[in-house]
């Protein structure tokens, strides 16, 4: 039971981008197809899921016992990092047509808030190595959930008869408020 509260907080009740803001510039960068912004969210739950695993390891066993934790989110960074090398180095040799669709946001994962802020939580929450791994594969889940939802309305969106002064960043900033409100509504769900 403690897993499925888990899951709906992550994905519904405080999703990372649309109630924490966490990851807003891929949010808004990538998501202007829905196969761009499906490979986004692959590409960004594996990085997740992984660096929590292994950034709670080594704030469990290396930074814990040797009194350096004040070292965390710099050591968090550069597991991050080179996490997102390996994901680039695996599409591009697996899924050129996504590695050239991403494009410079796959980079951008390295800077994405949303994969530290998730391994940064997981200690803050106090979780075990289960519970953090459940968490960030649903917060990964919940970030997928907003950009794609966002990048279905945006092509929906070129096809509108939109004002010139709404096209573009502002009509998806509103749009992305929008959803952002609609996801206010789940919040009496779990604590």
């Amino acid at each position: 039971m403690e897993y499925l509260l888990i899951i709906i907080s992550a994905i519904l009740v405080n999703n990372i981008v649309l109630a924490q803001f966490l990851g807003v510039c891929p949010f808004l960068g990538v998501s202007n197809k829905i196969s761009t912004s499906v490979g986004m969210t692959g590409a960004v739950t594996f990085v997740m899921v992984l660096a929590s695993i292994v950034t709670y390891l080594i704030y469990t066993y290396l930074l814990i016992p040797l009194g350096i934790g004040f070292m965390q989110t710099i050591t968090y960074i550069l597991v991050i990092a080179s996490l997102v090398q390996l994901v680039e180095i695996i599409l591009k040799k697996v899924s050129q047509a996504l590695y050239q669709a991403l494009g410079i946001f796959l980079p951008l994962i390295t800077t994405n808030c949303a994969v530290l802020g998730v391994t940064l939580l997981v200690i803050k929450k106090h979780f075990n190595l289960l519970e953090g791994v459940v968490y960030s594969f649903a917060t990964a889940l919940g970030f997928g959930l907003a950009l794609i939802l966002l990048a279905g309305i945006r092509e929906q969106l070129d096809m509108a008869e939109v004002p010139k002064g709404m096209k573009g960043a502002p009509i998806s900033l509103l749009v992305a408020g929008i959803l952002a409100l609609a996801f206010m509504g789940f919040s009496g769900i779990v604590k």
